[in-house]
């Protein structure tokens, strides 16, 4: 007989993404090896609130960000709108975001996030994605990376990683410049 998995909570879910954060931002020190983070922590006026972490001039990293959001509140109508919602309805959101960009120009900028959505009529949805947005292409780091990335894709579907690559190469265009933002990456919404 299998064990009952316990119920995923948004507040699960936002622990799960407080952690991810500390994590995250614990590695990166130890990487970088001198640059310690701060805290700001911020409450929004509509509900919840979060905790930024920023390191700056260090060994590696010139100047990052982590960031942790939990906020809560009346959803606008235009989201409403979106999904097809004729009733107000309450919404949370939790994520974590990162932008890192390090002192060697050679190394590429990373961008990252994870999110989670819920309104209180039932309807959620995850999303997120990375990209690399290098000053030097280094085609053989490219294709480590988008291989990397296959791999981690490829252990849940086989098609995820070609339906993501190419969500990422529309959602990260630039229109005004006709060009990708980097290298690309992933990204899934919903």
């Amino acid at each position: 007989m299998a064990e009952d998995k316990e119920k995923l909570t948004k507040e699960k879910i936002s622990e799960y993404f407080l952690n991810l954060q500390n994590e995250i931002c614990n590695q990166l020190e130890i990487a970088d090896g001198e640059a310690k983070f701060i805290i700001d922590e911020w409450v929004r006026p509509g509900g919840g609130g979060g905790k930024t972490k920023i390191i700056q001039n260090g060994k590696i990293i010139e100047k990052g960000g982590v960031g942790f959001s939990a906020v809560h509140g009346k959803s606008n109508p235009e989201l409403l709108k979106q999904l097809n919602l004729t009733e107000e309805s309450d919404f949370f959101a939790t994520g974590v975001s990162i932008v890192i960009h390090p002192n060697n120009p050679f190394m590429p900028i990373i961008h990252m996030n994870v999110r989670y959505f819920e309104m209180d009529n039932g309807i959620y949805w995850f999303g997120g994605g990375i990209d690399l947005t290098p000053h030097y292409v280094n085609e053989n780091d490219a294709k480590y990376f988008h291989n990397e990335l296959k791999k981690v894709c490829d252990r849940f579907d086989i098609n995820y990683y070609k339906k993501f690559k190419n969500w990422a190469d529309d959602y990260f265009f630039i229109k005004h410049r006709n060009e990708t933002r980097g290298i690309g990456g992933i990204f899934f919404d919903g």
